[in-house]
């Protein structure tokens, strides 16, 4: 990568909510050439003494290399990019948008040919790691665009994210993002069916949050058994002590998940989610469903 490739570029950050205020605040902090923009006076107070405060997303584009875009949704994307005050109208021939906004991948595709109309290049970057991710320059960032296209802006990514991973074409950040959403919102679930099963077999539950967080850190979180590049079951030829292996696990897991139902049962706690698991114990170890 030469000299010019490898700098980091000017940049802009649209929309300064609990995501966009860690990203702007770590920019700032390492030196970055910075504007910033936000409909809410409130929010990009702490930004004027360190930062170019835009008047408008087009007074932003103006200014920068790279425009980060973190509003909530999609009618909002749209509006700060597209329009007459609007990004693409006055954004630099050959500068990119970054969207981190959890939207809808065929706004993403939309967007990036309107973009490209503009000669502005629209990538997508999924970032996990919440509001504290992102104050403390932590985020995991997926992102989907050409290899060309992630590496010129690497440099501004690496400064508020503690990995940067490179998922493949466009759309596949966002896809990434969405999918580890499922897991995340699904664990979250678990937890809270978890609860429900726990209070009223008379467990303390601050407590057992404590021993599901250290059991973690020893087993591993909720993304242990991914480790292959596909969710297909194992093949035929797989080895066969590895076979045996995951189907004693699965029965382990059909045990495990039968008591657990079994004292739903006696205090009248629903246990819906813990039945779906039991159903699909085979698919989780990546085992063919049984006959």
């Amino acid at each position: 990568m030469s000299e010019s490739e490898s700098r980091v570029p000017s940049a802009g950050v649209i929309g300064l909510g609990e995501i966009g205020g860690g990203i702007a605040g770590n920019l700032m902090k390492a030196g970055v050439t910075l504007s910033v923009c936000d409909v809410r006076e409130e929010a990009t107070a702490p930004y004027r003494d360190g930062a170019h405060v835009a008047a408008s997303p087009r007074d932003l584009a103006e200014r920068c290399d790279v425009v980060i875009v973190a509003v909530l949704n999609d009618a909002q994307v749209r509006a700060v990019l597209e329009g007459g005050d609007g990004v693409f109208a006055a954004a630099r021939d050959g500068s990119t948008v970054v969207l981190v906004s959890t939207i809808s991948t065929p706004t993403v595709t939309d967007l990036r040919t309107a973009g490209a109309a503009h000669g502005v290049t629209v990538i997508d970057c999924g970032v996990s790691g919440g509001t504290q991710g992102a104050a403390d320059g932590e985020l995991v960032c997926m992102v989907g665009g050409t290899e060309g296209e992630v590496d010129r802006v690497r440099p501004l990514l690496d400064v508020f994210s503690r990995l940067v991973l490179h998922m493949g074409p466009p759309g596949t950040g966002l896809s990434a993002k969405l999918a580890r959403n499922v897991v995340q919102y699904g664990s979250w679930l678990a937890a809270q069916e978890a609860q429900e099963l726990a209070e009223a077999a008379g467990v303390d539950l601050l407590k057992l949050g404590e021993a599901i967080r250290v059991s973690d850190q020893v087993i591993g979180g909720s993304a242990r058994l991914i480790l292959r590049p596909t969710a297909e079951p194992w093949p035929g030829d797989t080895d066969a002590n590895l076979l045996a292996f995951l189907r004693d696990k699965a029965l382990m897991a059909h045990k495990d998940l039968d008591a657990a139902r079994a004292l739903g049962d006696e205090y009248g706690v629903p246990m819906p989610l813990a039945a779906l698991t039991d159903a699909r114990c085979e698919r989780i170890f990546g085992l063919p469903d049984p006959e």
